[in-house]
Parts: C-alpha cells; structure tokens; sequence
C-alpha cells in the first residue's frame, strides 16, 4: 500500500498535457504577413500549501513571465508573419488599455462558459466571442491586423503538500500536487472576433519556470493556431 501511495503520488506529477482547441465558425486566417501584435504573456505562479491554499510567488512568477514570453517570440520567428510584442503595463492607459482588461474578461468568460461545468444557450452551438469594434484602436496603436495574447496560471507543491499527499494516496484518498493552465487567443483587431482560442493543462513537471517547461507548454497552447 506504501509503495501503491507512493507510485499514484508520482503519477499525479507527471501529468500529462493536454489541449483543447475553439475556433469560430469561418475564421479569417492571417494571410503570409499579416502583421501580429503580442502582448506579453500574463503569468502568475504560486506555491501549493500543504492545507491547499495558494500563495502567490513574486520571482517564480517572473521566472515563468520571462520564459514564456521568450517561447513565444521563438515560435513566432519560425512563422510567416511579422511581430512585435508590447508591454501591457505600458499600454494600460485610455482605449488600448480597456481593451487588454476587456480581453482578460472575455478570456475568462470562455473559461467558464466553453470550459467549465456552467453553459449559456447563446454559446452553446458555436464559439462566437468579440471584444467589439473598439478592437480597432489596438490595431492602430500598433499597426496591426491580429493580436495573440497569452495566460498562464500555475501552482507547485510545497514538500510539506507533497508528504501530505504521499500519504494520503496510502490511505486511497487523492489530493491535487500542483499543476499550470494557460490560455491562447488570436484576435481580429478589424472586427474585434475572437478567431482562435486553446487551452493547455498541465501537471507541475512541465515547468513553466524553467526554460524546457515554459517551451512545452507554450508549444501546446499554439500548436493549431492558424498563423
């Protein structure tokens, strides 16, 4: 039964990524050189206490900031577009910054609605999201035709929740160790339409913290979007 709790434990680290891909209904695919603007990932990573509760971690957060936000220049580079990314704290003010906190909103909504365990009859049939005209305002800030944005949460167990859950897997009972979500949208700063959005989960040995982890979890979130 030690070693059953002990394997079970270890199997609960090593989960395996897994993605889920919405697209709308006859999206506009970037053509060859549309021009991209990409707003550097939200990322907030925290420690798993051994009661469950979650305390936020200044420098794992911008060790996962960093690494995710470099993965995604890479795998922009090997595409056939051009890109600049842009600091959200720097655009924050007047239009472009209400569009970022709208866009957050409507990352959750999708989260919840086309994700989660609550529906809604109008998004039942097909994924139909827009952050509205006022999109257009971003495009022209930056001279660009789509935005992608990146979001990322994460949590790592703390060795006290690892021993907890080492032993209470022997018991049979099993407890969450830690894990990442991130989140990927592509969207049309000409109509505002959310064209393109994948999830991907993770357990917390695809570290985001580390430069190999943030390179396969972002490699995930983007593997089917359509630039």
């Amino acid at each position: 039964m030690r070693l059953f709790g002990i394997v079970a434990a270890c199997l609960l680290l090593a989960a395996c990524t897994t993605t889920n891909t919405k697209l709308a209904a006859n999206p506009t695919k970037p053509s060859a050189g549309a021009r991209i603007v990409l707003v550097e990932p939200d990322i907030e990573l925290a420690v798993l206490t051994a009661s469950g509760m979650q305390e936020p971690r200044a420098d794992w957060t911008e060790q996962g900031r960093v690494n995710v936000a470099a993965e995604v220049e890479r795998q922009m580079a090997a595409r056939a577009h051009t890109f600049r990314m842009i600091d959200p704290d720097e655009a924050m003010g007047g239009r472009t910054g209400q569009l970022l906190r709208l866009h957050e909103a409507v990352g959750q909504s999708i989260m919840m609605f086309n994700y989660g365990y609550v529906s809604l009859p109008t998004k039942a049939a097909s994924f139909d999201w827009t952050l509205g005209e006022g999109a257009q305002a971003l495009g022209a800030a930056y001279d660009a035709d789509y935005a992608l944005f990146v979001f990322g949460r994460g949590n790592y167990a703390s060795g006290a929740r690892v021993a907890t859950a080492v032993g209470l897997a022997i018991l049979g009972v099993g407890v969450p160790v830690g894990g990442q979500q991130c989140f990927a949208s592509l969207v049309d700063l000409k109509t505002g339409r959310v064209v393109w959005f994948n999830v991907a989960s993770t357990g917390p040995n695809d570290d985001m913290r580390k430069p190999d982890g943030a390179a396969q979890l972002v490699q995930a979130v983007l593997k089917d979007a359509p630039l």
